[in-house]
């Protein structure tokens, strides 16, 4: 993995409304959405029982939970979003609107997509900050789901 691009608060702040980067892809195979079904504990057959889900959905096949998706924001963000200089820790913050807009299938991959919707100093030492996310679905129109996702940066104490 290449190094992720250092950005200060004030250089972050001019990509106010701009593109900040695309994620790798990340494949959704049924490996992976079993095991979050075992994390979740929701095994609803749409999820876990292929042949089930082949016959009785229109799918055709097995599809991630929506959940699983929102969940790989956060290593979509590691690969595609600048790092803020003198930051300690990132905290994930909510969401102001999420909506999960096409299912993904079993083995289909996806990516991130942000762009920077606002930046805020909350307090000293804490930056608060507003992406507007999609998550793409490789070969597909439309994106597994559309977010406003907010995280809180905790920046370091300043050296004296």
């Amino acid at each position: 993995m290449s190094e992720r691009e250092q950005v200060t608060l004030e250089e972050l702040k001019s990509r106010l409304g701009q593109e900040l980067g695309v994620s790798a892809w990340i494949e959704i195979d049924q490996g992976r959405i079993d095991a979050f079904a075992d994390v979740g504990i929701d095994h609803q057959f749409i999820h876990v029982d292929p042949a089930r889900a082949e016959a009785e959905t229109p799918f055709g096949g097995t599809i991630a939970h929506g959940f699983l998706t929102l969940a790989l924001l956060v290593p979509m963000g590691e690969t595609a979003l600048p790092e803020l200089t003198g930051r300690a820790m990132g905290i994930n913050y909510g969401f102001e609107k999420l909506r999960f807009l096409a299912p993904v299938r079993a083995g289909q991959r996806v990516r991130g997509r942000f762009s920077l919707a606002a930046v805020s100093e909350r307090q000293p030492g804490q930056v608060l900050i507003r992406y507007d996310v999609t998550v793409e679905i490789e070969g597909e129109a439309k994106p597994a789901l559309a977010a406003e996702w907010l995280a809180l940066s905790i920046m370091k104490e300043k050296q004296s």
